[in-house]
């Protein structure tokens, strides 16, 4: 408990930090400027693709003679742009989402690690591919978990308990590996996350619950589509805080829990080597463990 707590408001702290702050800006950076590119070089095409696909339609030909009539005006036009910028605007979106996530958690690691544990060996027990293939695994384990509990969900209790356990489980799984990829060893790695699973599952539940205010967002702004332009950005941005909270809380977690392991085995190690008493070990184990409480 004091490590997960420690952890998180040490993530808590480190949210409001000009170089987390700048990162959970990027996907609106590059959500911009992939926009300006796409409209420059696609816009009119796609318009008028939009607009032959709706006089296409003979049902709703005199619908649109109708509608056009009322306002004075092309409705057809305006309407196909409409079409465009809410039918590009979720794949932009998560384009953007993933690009910025696949860079984010390993740098939000690296900030951690040099601020609060600059002396803690990278062993490297994991590659980058192994790192994609396993969070490829486990998303797809995830989704088949999702898709089997659906009937489940018409129970009103489980539709508010089996996605976040599920979506949990799957966050643990894939930011545990990767807050402990570069420092720990695959034994280290293997031996922590048994260790620590109840934790580091009960992070990724809550991190999950924190996920989904940007959709009740997100969907007020489909809904009002007066603010459609102001609300989604600002659901964007705290869907890339609650992923930087939630990285730098699993960075917190696993690497203070790695130098422990470390302290605790370098400790008995040395205890061992010079014949000390099984007291005396426990007491140089707890010294040892004292110099990871820095910020």
């Amino acid at each position: 408990m004091r490590l997960l707590l420690d952890s998180f408001w040490r993530a808590v702290a480190y949210c409001m930090l000009p170089r987390v702050i700048v990162l959970s800006l990027l996907p609106l950076g590059l959500m911009i400027v992939l926009a300006a590119a796409l409209g420059y070089f696609y816009w009119d095409a796609a318009v008028a693709w939009t607009r032959g696909a709706l006089d296409a339609w003979p049902l709703l030909s005199s619908f649109w003679s109708w509608i056009g009539r009322l306002f004075s005006g092309d409705v057809t036009s305006v309407l196909a742009s409409l079409v465009v910028v809410f039918a590009a605007t979720p794949v932009i979106v998560v384009v953007c989402l993933l690009i910025v996530a696949g860079f984010m958690a390993p740098a939000l690691t690296k900030l951690v690690a040099e601020r609060r544990f600059p002396g803690l060996e990278q062993k490297k027990g994991a590659s980058f591919f192994g790192s994609v293939a396993r969070s490829l695994g486990a998303t797809v384990l995830a989704v088949i978990a999702l898709v089997v509990s659906m009937p489940l969900w018409l129970i009103p209790p489980l539709v508010l308990i089996l996605p976040p356990l599920i979506w949990g489980w799957l966050t643990y799984r894939v930011m545990s590996f990767d807050s402990l990829a570069e420092h720990a060893s695959p034994e280290e790695r293997v031996a922590l996350i048994r260790a620590h699973r109840l934790p580091l599952l009960c992070i990724g539940v809550l991190c999950g619950y924190l996920g989904a205010a940007p959709s009740i967002v997100w969907a007020s702004g489909l809904l009002f589509a007066a603010a459609f332009f102001v609300l989604i950005p600002i659901a964007i941005w705290i869907y890339t805080l609650v992923f930087a909270f939630s990285a730098l809380w699993f960075a917190h977690y696993c690497l203070d829990a790695l130098a422990q392991l470390r302290a605790l085995r370098a400790a008995a190690e040395a205890s061992a080597a010079a014949g000390v008493p099984a007291i005396e070990a426990d007491e140089a184990s707890k010294a040892a463990l004292s110099q990871w409480g820095s910020p």
